[in-house]
């Protein structure tokens, strides 16, 4: 079968919705999916796990001294509210949060540069902040054209505590601090909840070695005020076409696919799958990843999270195939990652835009930007790599991660190094 670009476009086309995670807009992206899985002849079904979230149902930040005016704000999920009727506080920019910024802010309501890692945010609820503000957006950016990103808490920085946080527009914040703002008044009426969320999940069983398993993934969800066409739409039907193919092309190992949902706030659906599939995962031997593909400008990568050997393998065969691809070992801020954490090599497959020639979490994540020709080329890099390694006679992979990804990976998931045993232990 060749890959036909077309249909991947037009399957690109009828997902094109902001699709949320949690919400009946991503519910309804799984069951074009399935509808799309059936129509190939396989049988696919929903996981469905909870995706923690906020209800919120006021938000208000006021600047009272020395002016008064009031600004938007998107307050973060899985923080916590103010008591009802708000708090007043003294207002201080702490730039990029370095210590000497960090002195005396107990009660003060702070604005930094950057969101805080969980280094800095535990150093934030030690000082004892009223809460704090991340911008969005540029300082020249225009109200009608622009959002302010909504985001979500994650609970690597939760497990330090909870504490009121607001995402502000660039421009707001840069005339808080050049009319200097120096008290604000802040009211946010919020309650968490959980909202069910769904993996969308295909087996074909491998004709030679059944109890091996690679897997394939795209996640299927977006941000607010954003089609996720090219983060990840892209991906997951370049996913679909992969499954078409090996369905008129039995594989020789199990091949599984799955299209998770909630990736964007936190790798939510990845994690379940991981949490619920436990007994299974010793037969994965490669997650394959696809996220972000088809902007017309851009070039192809490999982003590998395994042994040296597989980056060497992935750049040899795209050099043999005359494939433009860039490899690299690393992370890679997708669901591949949760896999890899659980020691299954993985690999990421996309096409990066240059600055300005495809958009992702904002309202210009469009299809403007894309073409079939492009998701095309990602398709084929994916497929040609994907049916040597699955059909090969020894599988070439170890399953291993090396360490100096594991390093990456604990950064990543802000875990505490392991200490290392002292020369008395070991005797």
């Amino acid at each position: 079968m060749s890959i036909n670009c077309q249909r991947e476009f037009e399957l690109l086309k009828k997902i094109g919705f902001v699709r949320t995670s949690g919400s009946e807009e991503e519910l309804k992206a799984a069951n074009i999916l399935l509808e799309e899985i059936s129509s190939i002849g396989c049988e696919g079904h929903l996981e469905a796990f909870n995706a923690p979230t906020s209800r919120i149902t006021k938000a208000t930040l006021k600047v009272v001294e020395p002016y008064e005016k009031e600004y938007e704000i998107a307050p973060y999920n899985c923080a916590i509210g103010t008591p009802e009727g708000g708090i007043t506080t003294d207002f201080i920019y702490i730039e990029d949060g370095l210590d000497v910024n960090l002195v005396d802010l107990k009660g003060k309501f702070v604005l930094m540069n950057t969101r805080p890692n969980p280094k800095l945010y535990k150093k934030l609820i030690d000082a004892g902040i009223a809460g704090y503000i991340t911008m969005s957006g540029t300082a020249m950016d225009e109200e009608d054209k622009t959002d302010i990103s909504i985001a979500r808490i994650r609970e690597k920085n939760t497990k330090h505590g909870k504490i009121p946080a607001v995402n502000m527009r660039t421009k707001d914040c840069f005339q808080m601090v050049r009319d200097n703002a120096s008290k604000v008044h802040v009211e946010i009426i919020m309650e968490d909840v959980e909202l069910p969320s769904h993996n969308v999940v295909v087996t074909l069983e491998g004709t030679k070695y059944p109890e091996e398993i690679i897997s394939f993934g795209a996640h299927y969800d977006s941000v607010p005020y954003s089609t996720g066409v090219y983060d990840n739409g892209a991906g997951s039907v370049i996913i679909m076409e992969l499954l078409r193919h090996f369905k008129e092309n039995p594989p020789m190992r199990t091949v599984k696919f799955v299209w998770y949902g909630s990736e964007e706030v936190g790798l939510l659906g990845s994690k379940a799958y991981l949490k619920d599939h436990e007994e299974e995962l010793k037969k994965h031997l490669l997650m394959i990843n696809v996220d972000v593909a088809g902007s017309i400008l851009g070039k192809e990568m490999a982003l590998v999270t395994a042994e040296q050997s597989l980056v060497d393998y992935i750049d040899h065969t795209a050099k043999i195939k005359g494939f433009p691809l860039k490899v690299e070992q690393d992370i890679y801020s997708s669901d591949s990652t949760a896999f890899a954490d659980a020691g299954i090599p993985s690999v990421t497959f996309c096409r990066f835009a240059p600055h300005g020639g495809a958009f992702i979490h904002t309202r210009n994540d469009v299809m403007d930007y894309l073409s079939a020709e492009a998701l095309e080329k990602t398709t084929i890099i994916t497929k040609e790599f994907s049916e040597s390694i699955i059909n090969s006679v020894v599988f070439p992979v170890e399953r291993k991660i090396p360490d100096k990804m594991r390093k990456e990976l604990d950064k990543y998931f802000d875990k505490e190094p392991k200490k290392e045993e002292s020369s008395d232990s070991k005797k």
